[in-house]
């Protein structure tokens, strides 16, 4: 194992952080995978998580069973983790910017297609190294001007040529649900059934340039914008990428995270890039379905939440989700299901104004159109 440290930008005099990141194996040799957790600073269950699969890969490597590379970032973001507001944790956006840390990283497929265009043969893994090759050119002549760029810089780094990408996430209270593009799926499906998830959200661009879908995205696109002038097939879906959300933000147990280690583990003996026989898949927890079928449950009226529908449940259209209370004027409005399918998420304050978020339902028939994501 090697310890990388890199620094970022400094924002103000005397005053500079650190991302640090942990590889194993050796870099060209097999598949590569990138592992990050707690891009939003204050979902911490994918860094304890990650704490756990550092243990088990140390152990692969020190028997030699590590086949390809596999680069790990414990902490992605120090700059959320370090930010505090009236003692509350502030790691979702960017203090100065109020960017969301998980938005706005490079359209890389933009940036590369003049230097690839025209270049392209019918050789998938040729074009694959054609197209790493400028987007690394692109990657080393930007010159960030903030923390917060420099810290998107790295991470777009040191991910960018994964074949796989993990990006662990939480939401507030929640089942394990992922959310990856529709032509990863079927690289990312093994993970699915390791973790039981109970939704699997399948998008092809949701809007925001999201880090996953900034690593994977470049190559659906691009074989798009080339289709006319490479055969089918040429450019492959060389990076498959995935935002796992490891259920609430207070799951932080180390029974949890060592299950997740172990899911996780399991998934790259699955790859082939850490040797031993891969753990036999459970039967999957859920089906995958369109991330533009998930309602989002709002609250048209402020009031006292009072849920009735717990994550990971089943719903049919008309059931009781919550009910919100205004105890002024004794009113009780309550809120349901508009789909049949899962509520993988649901806040986690207990007092809404009008218009907020109460949770997400995964259903079935797509009907949302624009941008698919959240704040």
């Amino acid at each position: 194992m090697q310890r990388k440290d890199h620094s970022l930008l400094s924002p103000s005099l005397g005053s500079f952080k650190t991302l640090t990141s942990f590889h194993f194996g050796q870099a060209g040799v097999g598949q590569k995978i990138y592992i990050q957790a707690s891009l939003h600073a204050e979902e911490l269950p994918g860094m304890l998580a990650a704490h756990h699969l550092l243990r088990l890969l140390e152990a692969a490597d020190t028997q030699g069973a590590i086949k390809g590379e596999i680069i790990v970032v414990p902490v992605a973001n120090p700059i959320g983790l370090a930010q505090r507001l009236d003692h509350r944790s502030m790691g979702r956006f960017e203090l100065g910017t109020s960017e969301n840390f998980n938005r706005n990283f490079p359209d890389l497929a933009t940036a590369v297609l003049p230097a690839v265009r025209g270049k392209l043969g019918a050789n998938p893994a040729d074009n694959t190294r054609l197209i790493r090759a400028a987007a690394a050119q692109h990657i080393a002549q930007w010159q960030p001007q903030t923390e917060l760029e420099s810290q998107r810089k790295i991470l777009t780094g040191l991910a960018f040529d994964a074949d796989v990408v993990l990006d662990l996430h939480c939401d507030f209270e929640a089942a394990v649900h992922l959310y990856t593009e529709t032509p990863c799926w079927p690289v990312i499906e093994p993970l699915s059934h390791l973790l039981q998830a109970k939704a699997v959200l399948l998008a092809l661009d949701s809007g925001g340039l999201s880090f996953d879908e900034a690593m994977s995205g470049p190559w659906w696109r691009l074989a798009k914008a080339l289709e006319a002038e490479v055969p089918a097939g040429a450019i492959a879906q060389a990076c498959a990428s995935v935002t796992v959300e490891l259920r609430g933000e207070g799951d932080v147990t180390h029974d949890l995270a060592k299950s997740d280690a172990q899911a996780l583990f399991g998934y790259l003996q699955h790859l082939g890039v850490v040797a031993g026989t891969p753990p036999a898949l459970p039967a999957a927890a859920c089906e995958a379905t369109p991330l533009a079928g998930s309602q989002t449950v709002n609250a048209p009226v402020p009031g006292v939440v009072a849920f009735a529908a717990l994550p990971g449940q089943h719903l049919r259209v008309g059931d009781l989700v919550a009910e919100i209370i205004d105890p002024i004027q004794n009113t009780v409005y309550a809120a349901r299901s508009e789909v049949d399918g899962v509520l993988f998420a649901r806040i986690c304050k207990r007092y809404v104004t009008a218009g907020e978020k109460l949770g997400n339902i995964a259903g079935k028939t797509p009907f949302r159109t624009g941008n698919l994501l959240g704040a």
